[in-house]
């Protein structure tokens, strides 16, 4: 399990320490991503339904809204059924 060493507060000053496989939003792009590692001080998403990974600072992540985690899990399950 891969641990953030720096804690981030989300959009509602939160603390957020993502850890592997945790659903985060790419603040700067709004793209939602799963935490695949972190390398030096950059955290490595990857989007739920696959495809390449892109970096981004811890700082710039938040918690997913419901409405963006349920959107992900729909993504992943259609991709799975292939639709």
């Amino acid at each position: 399990m891969v641990t953030m060493t720096v804690p981030t507060p989300d959009a509602d000053g939160h603390t957020v320490s993502p850890d592997a496989d945790a659903l985060v939003v790419d603040r700067r792009s709004g793209k939602v991503g799963v935490v695949m590692g972190h390398v030096g001080s950059y955290l490595q998403l990857r989007p739920p339904r696959g495809d390449r990974e892109w970096d981004v600072p811890p700082e710039d992540v938040r918690t997913p809204t419901p409405t963006e985690e349920l959107s992900a899990k729909v993504a992943v399950a259609n991709r799975r059924w292939r639709r």
